[in-house]
């Protein structure tokens, strides 16, 4: 899917409400909930858009309140690998990060879906990251929670078997009828693998009767034996 390359034209609506979303953000005073409401936007933005990444620089702070973005690395060579996704209640913790080091992004955004989301300025961060603690644990607590996230990535990526974490992943992503709609492609960046792995992988699998692959799609033929193997 290509991806647009600006962010969408912000739609700005009622923002009364939208700090409901946001249990860490509950005690503010409520002179910095006024600037919140006042200052900050609400913005819409499709499918496939590109919030940040390689020159494109963030000048605000995203808090998502519906949708899903997918935050990914990709290396010179082309491969990709996806280190966490922000939903609904969440922020992005590279956005702020560019806020406070005035740095590019290490990494890119991309809504995966289409989401709605409030844009805290860079004036409106900077003075609320300052002058309220509660707005400032909000940020830092954030940024714990998502280490922890990119520690488990990184410990997957460089400790656990290719095989055991796909396995894992099939059976994460399976609907009720034990099926995937996916690509050998999608599997490796969501892995931090080549598709070749993947696709020589899944042929073992599929040898083995644990499941069938059709263009698209990967049916579980055997959730036990997979189940099973997942466990090491």
């Amino acid at each position: 899917m290509a991806h647009d390359t600006a962010i969408a034209e912000p739609v700005t609506t009622q923002t009364g409400n939208w700090l409901e979303h946001f249990p860490g953000l509950a005690a503010l005073d409520e002179s910095v909930r006024t600037t919140l409401v006042e200052r900050a936007r609400t913005v819409h933005i499709k499918e496939g858009t590109v919030l940040f990444g390689q020159g494109k620089e963030p000048q605000s702070l995203l808090l998502l309140t519906e949708g899903t973005v997918r935050v990914q690395k990709v290396a010179e060579s082309g491969r990709e690998i996806v280190l966490y996704r922000v939903s609904g209640g969440e922020s992005c913790i590279l956005t702020s990060a560019c806020l406070l080091a005035y740095e590019g992004p290490a990494a890119e955004g991309i809504a995966e879906t289409e989401i709605e989301a409030v844009a805290i300025p860079r004036p409106v961060f900077e003075e609320l990251i300052s002058g309220s603690d509660t707005f400032r644990q909000f940020v830092f607590a954030a940024y714990a929670k998502r280490l922890t996230d990119l520690f488990m990535v990184i410990d997957d990526v460089a400790f656990q078997r290719i095989d055991l974490r796909l396995a894992q992943r099939l059976l994460d992503q399976a609907d009720e009828q034990d099926t995937l709609t996916t690509t050998h492609q999608k599997l490796a960046t969501e892995l931090g693998t080549a598709r070749e792995v993947i696709s020589r992988q899944l042929q073992e699998f599929q040898r083995r009767g644990w499941v069938r692959l059709t263009r698209g799609r990967i049916a579980l033929t055997d959730r036990p034996a997979v189940l099973r193997f997942s466990q090491g």
